[in-house]
């Protein structure tokens, strides 16, 4: 019975929180700048028509450093907002738990940021015009894509829980992702491969996003990276939860 009414409570919050990005015109503004962003590095910074090649792979190497600035833009307010204006403490006396709250607010925010990159199909439709690209890995690619924007909104969505300030939360999930992205970055990882042992850098390797988005985007949906990306949303999630259950009983 309560998993029915659970469903009902996240089904109710994911609805309002959905329509209230598309009741602002702010979300247009950001559907416009990463559209605008992602094809600007695409096309002009990678030279894609010189290239000469039918394939989205310098599209989906930008992702991860767009995302890293424009997903805690949009998981800012998931929080913040709330702490700001006092309904926070109004929506922890509702009858629904913290998990839901949590739940409908992420799956909202993660459903926004789909929708964004679903509207960057002109780009496959691009590179099918212009040869045979291979479908398996622009499907992978947009699928690795997702489950990296939904790590980085976890993370956003945590920072948001912890301040009532916008700024600072965008600030903090920047940094926090920035170590992510890093962490398996081969310009980096080279850097500390001439005295860090090797067992240590591959564990630091291991907890980066590129490695795991990397796998992904070549067409191998691997079990391991799959279970990386929903443990760590899940990693923050809890965290994001903790937070809130202090401040509930604080």
């Amino acid at each position: 019975m309560r998993t029915a009414e659970s469903i009902r409570s996240i089904r109710a919050i994911f609805k309002r929180e959905l329509a209230g990005y598309f009741g602002s015109p702010v979300a247009y503004v950001f559907i416009v700048i990463f559209l605008l962003l992602l094809g600007f590095f695409t096309f002009y910074i990678n030279h894609f028509f010189e290239m000469g090649q039918a394939d989205l792979r310098s599209f989906f190497e930008w992702i991860p450093w767009v995302f890293m600035f424009l997903v805690p833009a949009v998981a800012m307010r998931l929080w913040s907002e709330e702490r700001r204006l006092g309904t926070l403490e109004l929506m922890l006396t509702l009858p629904i738990t913290i998990f839901e709250a949590i739940l409908g607010k992420f799956l909202a925010a993660w459903a926004f940021l789909g929708i964004c990159l679903l509207l960057t199909f002109p780009m496959v439709l691009t590179v099918l015009y212009l040869g045979s690209p291979d479908m398996g890995a622009i499907f992978t690619g947009y699928v690795g894509s997702f489950l990296m924007a939904g790590a980085f909104l976890s993370i956003g969505s945590m920072t948001s829980s912890l301040t009532r300030s916008q700024v600072i939360s965008f600030i903090i999930a920047v940094v926090i992702c920035l170590f992510f992205i890093l962490a398996g970055y081969p310009p980096i990882t080279e850097i500390f491969s001439g005295w860090a042992p090797k067992w240590l850098m591959d564990l630091v390797a291991q907890m980066g996003f590129l490695p795991h988005y990397a796998s992904i985007k070549r067409g191998v949906l691997d079990v391991k990276d799959l279970l990386y990306f929903f443990s760590v949303i899940f990693f923050m999630l809890a965290v994001n939860g903790a937070v809130l259950e202090n401040r509930k009983t604080a």
